[in-house]
Order: structure tokens, then sequence, then C-alpha cells
């Protein structure tokens, strides 16, 4: 009798941690879930507000040339300076070895050569990452005095970048990519899947940071 009341608590015991568990994952699924559907929500968004610089987020470039995706931000930005929405450009990104040259300087030559004036064009050369895009360019957005930031990146990478750049301090707004290199879903798939992965990653790392935070 003892024996079968003690078999019946195991037993009852690794019901309630398999519940745990399948809660914690059915969770994380409806977490990740949503934050993919607030991700896509948020793509659609696009300020009109004046702001004193574009800031536009390095991609990869092939030899003096930006890539597919690294263009459409580019003029992106040269249409928002023509239409005088921003006045000076920032282009931010390094270099994947010290024999290429800088995403910022590739986006610089391109913007040069489709009427940006050079004197209102501002390079950040140093960082790999989002989040290093925005943490370089203050110091070269102070020099220059901006205060005010639009954010020029791909739709599906703008909520992202906005939390990271408000995170920063920085006073920024969408103006997502009017085309995208990212055209069908085999495309979008995995680049919604990687932001929505990273941008959990960001909100957890918050958490820990400050767990007194809300």
């Amino acid at each position: 009798m003892t024996r079968g009341m003690s078999d019946k608590r195991k037993l009852k015991s690794k019901r309630m941690i398999l519940i745990f568990l399948a809660s914690i994952v059915g969770g994380g699924f409806v977490w990740a879930f949503i934050t993919a559907m607030l991700i896509t929500t948020y793509s659609e968004q696009a300020s009109t507000r004046i702001s004193d610089a574009a800031i536009i987020l390095g991609a990869a470039v092939v030899g003096n040339e930006p890539s597919p995706v690294f263009r459409e931000r580019i003029e992106h930005a040269i249409l928002l300076y023509h239409q005088g929405a921003v006045s000076q450009l920032l282009f931010t990104g390094g270099a994947g070895s010290v024999e290429q040259r800088s995403e910022a300087e590739v986006g610089r030559d391109y913007a040069i050569a489709h009427g940006v004036n050079p004197a209102d064009i501002q390079l950040e050369t140093q960082s790999r990452i989002t989040e290093e895009n925005f943490k370089y360019s203050i110091g070269v957005g102070e020099r220059a005095g901006f205060h005010t930031y639009t954010i020029v990146t791909d739709p599906l990478h703008m909520k992202r970048a906005m939390m990271l750049a408000s995170g920063l301090g920085m006073d920024v707004v969408p103006s997502p990519t009017l085309t995208t290199a990212y055209q069908t879903w085999r495309s979008k798939l995995p680049f919604l899947l990687r932001e929505t992965i990273l941008y959990m990653g960001y909100v957890c790392k918050g958490w820990i940071d400050n767990p007194q935070q809300p």
C-alpha cells in the first residue's frame, strides 16, 4: 500500500514537471508568434518628421558596390535627402577585412554619384552589428551637431533598430525602405525569424540587466 502511494506520487510529480515544461515551451512559442506579428505590423510605420540626419544602417558590399539590400537603403535615404526630409546622411558600417572598403564608404560614394553633396555626408566605419551602428554613430552625430535622426533600414529590421536606438537615448523615427530585396516569403521568412529571435534576446537581456523594470 505504501509503495503504491509512493509510485502514484512519483507519477504525479513527473506529470507536473512535464506540464510545467510544456507550459514554458508553449509560452515561448506564443511569445515568438506575437513578437513576429508586432515586427511585421511595425514594418509599415513611416514617420514624416523632418530630422537632422538620416542614419542608414549598413549592409553587405561587393567590392566597391553595395549589395541589393544596402542599395535599397541608400536609395531611400537619397530620396529623403532630395525631398528635404533630412539635411544630412550618416552612413554606418565597417569593413569585413582590412582589404575591403567599409560599408559606410561604399554608401557615401553611391550617394555622391546620385546627387548628394559630399559636405552633407557623415561616416561611422567601426560597427559590425546593428547595436554598434547606433553606438558608434552617437559621437559622429554629436560632433556634427545632430539631435534628431530618421532611421533607414529594411521594414522587418525596423522595430529592433528603433528599440536599440531608443535604448541608447537617441531621438529617432522610422522610415523603412519603400522597396526591399526581400520580395518573397522564401526570403522574408528567414529574415523575420532572425529578427524575432534577436528582438526577444534583447528583451531578455533588458530584463536581466534591469530586473526591476516592468
